[in-house]
């Protein structure tokens, strides 16, 4: 967990938050075809949620299934939360029932992304969303 320096003149932090190293190690990379933005992580949904207060996001990549407090529950306190409740979310998962999207939508989620993480796809989502909340 924590912040990579180095990153210049980030406009957008992005909060990754996964429980498997493996898979942050991953989105860490794909992320690094994004420019201008700064990558936080975090392991499961307590660090996530301090690194919400520490970091402000714009937009969380959230693995569902973590240890401690799932992504359902770390999705639904920033978004029932005033003061957060503007962070875009992308829920990542190997879950793709559609009872898990539903549950995912029920929380607050912007969208939704299956694993394995297409890294083309992922760009372009974090382009297209981050574009869009700096319309406002």
């Amino acid at each position: 967990m924590g912040y990579e320096d180095g990153a210049g003149d980030a406009q957008h932090t992005v909060l990754l938050v996964d429980d498997n190293a493996q898979n942050l190690e991953l989105l860490e990379v794909y992320m690094e075809g994004v420019p201008d933005v700064r990558v936080v992580t975090a392991t499961n949904g307590l660090e996530a949620l301090k690194m919400v207060e520490e970091a402000s996001p714009a937009l969380i990549l959230l693995d569902i299934m973590m240890p401690k407090m799932s992504g359902f529950e770390v999705c639904k306190k920033i978004k029932s939360d005033p003061n957060t409740r503007d962070i875009l979310i992308v829920m990542v998962t190997a879950l793709n029932e559609t009872g898990d999207v539903e549950r995912a939508a029920e929380c607050g989620t912007d969208d939704f992304l299956s694993k394995p993480i297409d890294r083309r796809a992922l760009i372009d989502l974090v382009r297209t969303m981050l574009a869009t909340k700096a319309r406002g």
